[in-house]
């Protein structure tokens, strides 16, 4: 029986050199992960940017690399060194890592099991460094599914209906001998019969999501807003950069929807897709507010708004996850995840816009002349936005409590999120009052409104990445802390160089 199972095994691993099976080629085969069905492509992606924090293995694509670990379960004889990220300093002093060394050969890491599993148990506090420590674990946990076979599922087609078995579980002998003599190779056939058969059945629907990621929509529309911004502040023509603007708007309302199609829920369900929606939100807004006021300044803050978004979404990966996972029980209700969190998000957006003019205000009065007719001018500019913000915030904090009622059976718990929703609200009203009762002068009104905008962040990313506690828990990650500090830190740097000594402009 041995005898056969190793000859088994050694024809696999033949049959997989021969044809050279694993290149991109694999991109759109269809694979089950995550409680979703998606191409090969974004699986292994996924898979490796978790495990390293790289889209490479090598100089090998995702999933070129995630299939020849994949062989290893065969018994190919492949040296694929993956080395496993660490974020971090403690755990890294733990596994006794090099200060500079941000990553761990899996080799090396393997040995260390039980130091980890020793830590994990002693640990009471749940905290970051506790956090990262399960995390090490789980991608090292990851690589040895994808060594053992378990991680690539394969289609298989039962009563016109489709079933995913591991690959392991898969390529039997019995296949692979019934595959034997039809095609060129064995494994080459059966894979690509399991396409077929998955096509025949479901279609090719999953492959939306490849031509998501491929085009990198959000990329190009990074690109067409910082072209819209040159061309309105270079030119004096508007036409170009409100060209620009439109391609931009045009670029993400096709990505959003390619993103609904794929998941059949609302872009706005984790902080990725807030930040996308936000950015979006705050250009959409200020064209609206455009219309009516004939002011390019609000295109500019909208641009900006929309180019910060962006930026998070293409650089910060380590805090926020472009990936399209299942949504939680509580959020499958398409009304009200519509309603509620598109509102609330939407008022961050416009909020922002004023935060992004006051900021700008505060330090174009400290470092040049503004005379106080153009800063009369742009403070009602500020006091425009805030007022679109707080009436968008004020419906959706009533839109998430009739929520929670449903949801949970009580229209309000003081839960860090909604409390934060609140204190927001109540921050932005009093500024509001006070600009309207003329108690608080334009300079301070200014001041306060880009300060304001720090609550707002600690509702929206504070909660999840800080206080990471309460009902609200679906939104929370991580990694988010160093970037909130960061922000509070030049936020409060700018009023003090915005406040101190300020030129006197009103």
């Amino acid at each position: 029986m041995l005898k056969f199972i190793v000859i088994f095994l050694i024809s696999i691993s033949s049959a997989f050199a021969q044809m050279n099976v694993c290149n991109s080629d694999l991109d759109t085969f269809p694979v089950q992960a995550g409680g979703r069905e998606k191409p090969l492509y974004v699986l292994a992606l996924d898979t490796v940017k978790f495990m390293t924090g790289e889209s490479k293995i090598q100089d090998m694509d995702a999933t070129t690399a995630f299939c020849k670990l994949s062989l290893k379960a065969f018994g190919m004889p492949l040296e694929i060194p993956v080395n496993i990220k660490v974020d971090h300093v403690d755990v890294r002093k733990l596994l006794g890592m090099k200060e500079d060394q941000t990553t761990i050969p899996v080799s090396e890491l393997e040995g260390k099991v039980g130091i980890m599993e020793t830590e994990l148990a002693q640990l009471k506090e749940n905290n970051s460094y506790k956090k990262e420590l399960s995390k090490v674990n789980s991608r090292l946990g990851t690589y040895a599914a994808i060594v053992n076979g378990r991680a690539w599922t394969i289609p298989v087609k039962e009563a016109d209906k489709i079933k995913f078995l591991s690959i392991g579980e898969f390529m039997t002998q019995e296949r692979v001998e019934g595959a034997a003599g039809r095609g060129s190779n064995p494994v080459s056939f059966l894979l690509g019969q399991a396409k077929s058969d998955y096509l025949g059945v479901k279609g090719d629907h999953y492959m939306l999501e490849l031509k998501y990621f491929k085009w990198n929509l959000f990329v190009w529309a990074l690109i067409s807003s910082l072209l819209a911004i040159i061309a309105f502040v270079v030119t004096k023509n508007k036409i170009p950069g409100t060209i620009f603007t439109v391609i931009t708007i045009a670029l993400q309302i096709a990505s959003m929807t390619l993103r609904v199609l794929i998941s059949g829920r609302a872009p706005i369900t984790n902080m990725y897709e807030t930040v996308m929606f936000s950015g979006f939100g705050a250009l959409v807004i200020s064209c609206i507010i455009f219309a009516f006021r004939k002011e390019i300044v609000f295109i500019l803050a909208g641009l900006g708004c929309n180019i910060l978004g962006l930026f998070m979404m293409k650089f910060a990966h380590g805090m926020l996850d472009e990936g399209i996972s299942p949504l939680v029980p509580v959020l499958r209700d398409n009304f009200w995840l519509s309603t509620h969190v598109s509102t609330v998000i939407l008022s961050y957006a416009a909020l922002a816009l004023s935060w992004l003019i006051a900021n700008s205000l505060l330090l174009r009065s400290r470092f040049s002349t503004v005379t106080s007719a153009e800063y009369r001018y742009q403070v009602d500019l500020i006091y425009t936005c805030i007022k679109v913000g707080v009436v968008m915030l004020a419906a959706g904090v009533i839109l998430g409590g009739v929520w929670a009622d449903y949801s949970w059976g009580r229209f309000w718990g003081w839960d860090p999120k909604e409390t934060w929703s609140l204190i927001v609200l109540l921050v932005y009203m009093a500024i509001l009052h006070g600009k309207y009762t003329s108690w608080i002068p334009p300079h301070r009104f200014v001041a306060l409104v880009a300060g304001a905008f720090m609550s707002v962040m600690m509702a929206w990313f504070g909660v999840n990445y800080i206080l990471a506690s309460g009902l609200h828990s679906y939104g929370f990650s991580e990694g988010g802390a160093i970037f909130l500090g960061t922000f509070f830190l030049v936020q409060i740097v700018i009023l003090v160089i915005g406040t101190v000594k300020m030129k006197k402009t009103a």
